[in-house]
C-alpha cells in the first residue's frame, strides 16, 4: 500500500478516496480528537458512512474479553468510540482488503501500488488484460499507465521489456502456452485539473460589433391593453395544493446498553 500522507487526516477532512490512506488505529484517533465537536456529533452518520466505504465496522453490543478475542483473531482492531457523554460504544474495525479486481474502485485505485495492482490482476484466473471487463480496465487506467505485449516465451525479455523496466514500470508475466503476455503498469502522477473561469459580461458593456443581433422571431410585440376583456380572454386560477409534510429521521444510536 502507499504510505499515508504526512498531514494527518481528521473526520472533517476525510472522503471516500483519502479514507483508504488511513489504518484502523487512525479511525479511533480521529474520533477521539472530535469527541467534543458538536458538528461531528450532529453529522455522525455522514462520517461513519465514509469510514464504512473502506472499513468493515462491527459494533460490540456485548463487550466481553471472549467476544473481543474472536474479532481480533479475524484481524479487527478494538476501540472505544465516544460521541458525547451519553453515547459511546465499542467498535471492531478492519481495513477492507483489495484482493480481487472487483474490489477496485475509482476511490481506491490511487491508493495501491503498481505491484499490488498486478498481484490483484494475477488472481483473475490468469486470463490477462483482455479478460478484464471494460469497466474494470477504465478504473485501472484512471490511476495507472498500462501497456501489454504478447511474445513467444523465448523473446519476452526483449528491448521493449527492458525499456519499460528502466522507465519504472512493474510487470506481470502470464504464460499462455508457448507465448507470454506481459502487462506493464506504472502509477500516473496526480494532476490538478485547471478550472475554467467564464466571465459573464453584460451585453450593454460589449462593443457594438460584438453584441448579438436580435432575431425578428425573438422580438415580442407590446400587448394592447386597450382591448376589451371578456370571459374568454380573462381568467384567474388559484393553486390550492399544499406542500406534503416530510418527517426527518433521527440518527440511529451507535450502541445499545448491555442488558
Amino acid at each position: 500500500m502507499k504510505q499515508s500522507p504526512k498531514k494527518s487526516l481528521t473526520l472533517k477532512t476525510i472522503n471516500k478516496s483519502n479514507i483508504w490512506d488511513v489504518q484502523e488505529n487512525d479511525i479511533f484517533r480521529m474520533w477521539s480528537l472530535a469527541e467534543k465537536d458538536a458538528e461531528i456529533k450532529d453529522n455522525a452518520r455522514h462520517y461513519t458512512d465514509i469510514i464504512s466505504s473502506a472499513f468493515d465496522i462491527e459494533i460490540l453490543k456485548i463487550d466481553k474479553p471472549e467476544i473481543r478475542k474472536k474479532f481480533e483473531e479475524r484481524g479487527f482492531k478494538i476501540g472505544q468510540i465516544k460521541i458525547d457523554d451519553s453515547t459511546k460504544g465499542t467498535w471492531a474495525v478492519k481495513k477492507r482488503p483489495i484482493l480481487r479486481v472487483t474490489d477496485l474502485t475509482y476511490e481506491n485505485i490511487r491508493h495501491i501500488s503498481a505491484a499490488k495492482l498486478l498481484e490483484v490482476i494475477d488472481r483473475n484466473f490468469g486470463g490477462g488484460w483482455e479478460s478484464l471487463s471494460q469497466s474494470i480496465r477504465d478504473i485501472i487506467e484512471s490511476g495507472f499507465d498500462i501497456s501489454t505485449s504478447t511474445l513467444p516465451k523465448d523473446c519476452v525479455h526483449s528491448g521493449m521489456y527492458n525499456k519499460k523496466i528502466a522507465d519504472g514500470f512493474d510487470v506481470l508475466e502470464i504464460p499462455k502456452g508457448n507465448w507470454v503476455e506481459s502487462i506493464f503498469a506504472k502509477e500516473k502522477p496526480e494532476v490538478e485539473r485547471p478550472r475554467l473561469k467564464i466571465e459573464k459580461r453584460d451585453e450593454d458593456e460589449l462593443p457594438e460589433d460584438e453584441r448579438p443581433e436580435e432575431d425578428e422571431d425573438d422580438i415580442q410585440e407590446e400587448p394592447n391593453f386597450d382591448e376589451a376583456l371578456d370571459e374568454n380572454t380573462y381568467r384567474t386560477t388559484f393553486d390550492l395544493g399544499t406542500d406534503p409534510n416530510v418527517d426527518a429521521g433521527d440518527l440511529s444510536d451507535f450502541s445499545e446498553d448491555d442488558e
